[in-house]
């Protein structure tokens, strides 16, 4: 067990000093006399503002922007600016200084930085506003006029989820989410490898923390074997290259746990199975115009020694991944049998490869860099900026839309003229046609693909050539939001969408208002409300579209305001009011339970809240869950590891129930296994007689399919717990020629 940390002040303020001098020390060299002045300014001031503050481990608060600040100069290789902005991103949001302190005192380019880091606090909503997505909206608004608010907020969680392990398991969960939903692919996006893969595993062991230690375990079992057979891989090519006058530094990367884990998911195979949970890098100082060329003469000094896989060869050098990635690999085979990755590349592609934009900035100012890259650092911004300048847009649809904008996979097509067109992989006939041209989008009715005609919904592929094809009598639907896939596309979808509304809302307005004036009746809110309840159309815009349409006639309205209209209606709503009134609240919680036999109590502590399983991830008792309260009160429970509740934990933190099973349940819960081995006489027997024999389990289907040998199956059953189903799963890996169990909604493909 961890110690509590005990506050010493004589040696805090020692470390707090050493570890401001140690900051100092790695930006003397890069720094004026004047900028080194202004640090010290920050740190003073960081100091002060945060003296009497301590974070949830005990230790002072000041600790946390000093780190910060060093993960932005060392780690993000950002600059003077940009570290005075880390030690200050918390005052205005902790302290009593405001945004013009910073300005008077720093200048406008550091408030603006810090205004962007600072939270939204005093926002008043209602519960099914997320503040998270506000606060994201925001941080994207400072982020579209300077990146460098993104960067310093990943160094800012970075640092969160390295001392994650003193925070409630509530929080825990909520901020590992947060950080694997919003900000890993942020920092893939941004070319930030390193620091993408460290907060991916973070994460994990919060979400997922059984199968986190499991691969964790694995790796450092096998640790000796894997030195071993990278020192006896690269020796011959080590010898080779001091042969040829080429001066390589070899370094070795291990997969990150979070990587082995999706590809065992995407693969479906073992730990075992996995050939590349290592690579092998070669890294060369080089001037630019010689770095193509050297890359070549490393690879050919690696084929030479070893048989290769062609279909894994991967080149990056003439077309680098969207986030600037390049590098050439090759995977060869070892004198011991195992498959090995070798990637090649130049120093400045190194820092790339691990610091992504910070490092394409730095070497933008230093000419050294293409153009390519930055352009499309830019076009993804403008993406953003695009959904940010929609007002109507609110923020969790905006946060949705910007994942959209965060994916690196994209297709290259054509258009007749032969101007190539790039969109994100998944992108269809009419996000081309948004991209072109709006009119072209919203009249869109198809396309000629390749010369072949094809509807709206085609998904583009990799070298496509397409003609838009449309029709004047073709307008947007509410359909298309499920055709296309960027963000563009569906703003202006939603755009003319919302133009139309306009139209028959305030066409319907003025019938009603009509109808109003001929009865005597004031057109208010209230009477307005009271036409739509009675048409039973809950969505404003669908009753003024229905008004607009005359569906809605002046006699019903006036029937709808005369007493004799509803006497039985007020009759009804008297008794119903009246039994609800006159029942205790214990009785009506029973008859829900009893009306809703899907809903139970999950633990002692709340016997008279609502709580459901979540259908997605199928939790059973002795599985690490967590509820989720949704806007009607009931709470929905969750593996802590299941996708859907980590997006909903993202945006709604504020929802968040700690939840643990009841003990001693004597509840069954309908679970299954997925079943995977070669037939034999007898195999079906096996099973049976363990699940109803040997366990005294209760079997609701046992589904198996034989083909060339090989059978799968599902076997459904109701089961009281995880450690019951675990030792169902120990006796049935006992059975021969059965190779392979699942547990179904485990791996939530």
């Amino acid at each position: 067990m961890e110690k509590a940390y005990v506050p010493d002040p004589e040696l805090e303020r020692k470390m707090i000093v050493r570890k401001y001098r140690d900051l100092l020390s790695y930006m003397y060299d890069k720094t004026t006399v004047e900028q080194r002045k202004l640090i010290r300014k920050a740190f003073t001031l960081a100091v002060n503002a945060h003296k009497d503050m301590r974070r949830r481990s005990g230790e002072p608060y000041i600790y946390h922007p000093i780190a910060v600040a060093k993960i932005v100069t060392q780690e993000i290789n950002l600059g003077t600016t940009s570290l005075v902005c880390a030690l200050l991103h918390d005052v205005v949001e902790d302290t009593d200084y405001t945004l013009d302190d910073m300005r008077e005192i720093f200048g406008e380019k550091v408030a603006r930085i810090i205004d962007g880091l600072t939270k939204i606090e005093d926002l008043v909503i209602d519960s099914n506003v997320s503040i998270q997505a506000e606060n994201f909206r925001k941080i994207f608004l400072s982020m579209s006029e300077d990146v460098r608010v993104i960067l310093i907020k990943l160094a800012d969680r970075l640092h969160n989820m390295r001392t994650l392990g003193s925070m409630p398991p509530e929080k825990q969960w909520k901020i590992a989410s947060e950080t694997s939903y919003f900000y890993v692919p942020i920092a893939h996006r941004l070319g930030l490898y390193a620091i993408k893969s460290e907060l991916e595993d973070f994460a994990m062991q919060y979400t997922d923390p059984v199968t986190y230690r499991f691969i964790a375990n694995k790796l450092k079992h096998t640790e000796a074997d894997r030195q071993t057979l990278i020192s006896d891989f690269v020796k011959p090519i080590q010898d080779k290259l001091k042969a040829e006058g080429i001066v390589a530094e070899m370094s070795s990367r291990t997969k990150s746990v979070y990587s082995i884990y999706q590809k065992m998911k995407r693969k479906n195979i073992n730990f075992e199975d996995i050939y590349d949970i290592f690579a092998v890098r070669f890294v060369f100082d080089s001037d630019p115009k010689d770095e193509i060329r050297t890359c070549w003469a490393i690879y050919a000094i690696v084929t030479s020694l070893y048989e290769t896989n062609p279909e894994r060869e991967r080149n990056f050098l003439a077309h680098p991944k969207p986030n600037g990635y390049q590098s050439l690999h090759v995977t060869a085979m070892s004198k011991a049998g195992k498959w090995v990755e070798v990637q090649i590349r130049s120093r400045r592609m190194d820092e790339i490869a691990e610091k992504g934009f910070a490092a394409h900035y730095k070497y933008k100012e230093e000419n050294r860099t293409p153009d390519e890259y930055d352009n499309r650092v830019e076009e993804w911004l403008m993406k953003i900026r695009e959904v940010l300048n929609s007002d109507k847009t609110n923020a969790i649809d905006f946060l949705n839309e910007i994942k959209l904008n965060l994916d690196l996979k994209e297709v290259f097509i054509f258009t007749p003229k032969g101007d190539m067109k790039q969109l994100p992989a998944g992108s269809t006939v009419l996000d081309l046609a948004y991209d072109l041209h709006t009119n072209l989008g919203d009249h869109c009715i198809g396309a000629k693909v390749n010369f072949n005609i094809v509807p709206i919904n085609y998904v583009l592929k990799n070298g496509d050539q397409v003609e838009i094809i449309t029709s004047k009598k073709q307008f947007p639907k509410t359909e298309w939001f499920d055709v296309v896939k960027t963000s563009r596309a569906r703003e202006r979808i939603k755009d003319a969408i919302r133009l139309e509304q306009k139209k028959y809302t305030n066409k319907g307005m003025s019938i009603l208002k009509r109808y109003f004036t001929h009865l005597g009746l004031a057109f208010t809110p209230q009477n307005i409300g009271k036409v739509q309840a009675e048409t039973g159309i809950k969505s404003p815009i669908e009753f003024w579209d229905y008004v607009s349409q005359n569906k809605l006639t002046e006699d019903r309205v006036r029937k709808m305001f005369s007493n004799e209209k509803n006497s039985d209606l007020e009759e009804f709503q008297k008794k119903v009011t009246d039994e609800i009134t006159n029942k205790p609240l214990s009785q009506l919680i029973e008859e829900e339970l009893t009306a809703h036999p899907s809903m139970f109590m999950l633990d002692d502590t709340s016997e008279n809240i609502r709580y459901k399983l979540s259908p997605c991830c199928n939790p059973i008792p002795g599985d690490n869950v967590v509820g989720f309260q949704m806007p009607n009160n009931e709470i929905v429970i969750h593996q802590t590891k299941c996708p859907k509740a980590i997006e909903q934990m993202s945006k709604f933190g504020n929802r968040i129930i700690k939840t643990k099973w009841r003990k001693e349940q004597n509840l069954a819960f309908l679970s299954g296994l997925r079943l995977t081995g070669f037939d034999k006489k007898g195999m079906l027997k096996d099973i049976i007689n363990i699940v109803t024999s040997q366990l005294n389990l209760n079997i609701r289907s046992l589904n198996i399919e034989t083909r060339d040998n090989v059978f799968s199956g599902t076997l459904m059953l109701y089961i009281e717990n995880v450690h019951a189903l675990n030792e169902l799963i120990a006796k049935l890996q006992k059975i021969d020629n059965l190779e392979k169990i699942e547990r179904i909604g485990y791996d939530f493909e």
